[in-house]
């Protein structure tokens, strides 16, 4: 019965096509000039697939400008949506104070309401921190006064002049104007460590210093000139333009003269310049070793593509596209 082959070649022409076949299901069930027609249906097209971006961690310390804080606070809560992983602590000891931890290498960013001043810039160059300063809004120092005070219509940077600096003898409104109430006078001003409080210091008092006597109070805290303000009747005060906003409801700002005429700070007014002497640039300083982090560098990046929109919602005025643009560029 098995002539010509023998049971043995029988037997190895069964072992042979058996090796064919399960070839051929290994290569997907079929072949068309040696390769595969079909997708593997075994899950090996998850392992093929090109790798995720890495998922990122960390932390990335943030301190300085209360006037800036709105900013980076929104910022870093739309950045943790997409980074859950990254702490993003910001803090709020004032540009001058951002800037001593940002010199000392203890935090990746610095908030500031002004420019590095001559001689913090010695102090980070000295312990070997380079920087990137890079804007990120507009903003209009505000002045305001209680919601119940109805005789101030504007002030003149002269008479603000003579209300704030030091060595002033000013203690009532009818001081600055006779025709006004004799109403004690109530001082509220961001502290020495701020940026508002050096912008306003050289703006309006020519750098001579702001007085500090029983009738002013300063705080580093902008909801605390806030609460000040609002609460007293013959109050005034001065802090960026998103804390009025936020309060309106409680605070009066004040139209002020710089030579051209009585102008109120509005989104537009800010933006064109004619708030004048008080429209002022926004900032944030990035180390550039912390940048060499990679949770630093994606944040400062989102912080720059994404801060005009934000800018808007929380009351700021965002720069125009071509100088975000420009920004970005400083980051490549």
């Amino acid at each position: 019965m098995l002539k010509g082959k023998g049971f043995k070649g029988i037997l190895m022409s069964t072992m042979v096509a058996a090796l064919v076949f399960a070839a051929a299901c290994g290569n997907g069930g079929g072949s068309n000039n040696g390769s595969s027609t079909n997708q593997p249906s075994n899950g090996n097209a998850a392992t093929e697939a090109p790798a995720t971006e890495t998922k990122l961690s960390g932390e990335v310390k943030i301190d300085g400008s209360s006037t800036v804080f709105p900013l980076t606070e929104a910022a870093a809560e739309e950045f943790n949506k997409e980074h859950p992983d990254v702490r993003v602590p910001v803090g709020v000891s004032g540009t001058g104070g951002g800037f001593k931890q940002f010199c000392k290498g203890e935090i990746a960013i610095a908030d500031a309401s002004r420019h590095i001043k001559e001689e913090e810039a010695t102090i980070c160059k000295d312990a070997g921190i380079e920087y990137t300063e890079l804007s990120v809004a507009f903003d209009g120092l505000s002045i305001v006064v209680s919601k119940d005070n109805d005789f101030i219509d504007h002030l003149t940077v002269e008479e603000l002049n003579k209300i704030f600096v030091t060595g002033s003898t000013v203690k009532t409104w009818k001081d600055v104007r006779p025709e006004w109430p004799s109403e004690p006078i109530v001082m509220f001003s961001p502290g020495a460590d701020s940026g508002t409080y050096d912008y306003f210091n050289e703006a309006i008092l020519e750098k001579a210093g702001i007085r500090n006597d029983k009738q002013i109070s300063f705080s580093e805290d902008d909801n605390t000139l806030v609460q000040g303000v609002a609460g007293s009747k013959g109050g005034i005060g001065y802090f960026g333009f998103a804390y009025y906003e936020e309060n309106q409801d409680k605070l009066k700002v004040v139209p002020v003269d710089g030579g051209k005429g009585a102008i109120e700070p509005t989104h537009e007014t800010i933006k064109d310049g004619t708030y004048a002497p008080l429209s002022r640039p926004l900032f944030i300083y990035v180390s550039k070793k912390e940048l060499e982090r990679p949770e630093v560098a994606a944040f400062t990046k989102y912080y720059i593509n994404n801060i005009g929109p934000l800018a808007d919602e929380v009351g700021y005025i965002a720069l125009p596209d071509d100088k975000y643009a420009e920004e970005a560029a400083k980051l490549q």
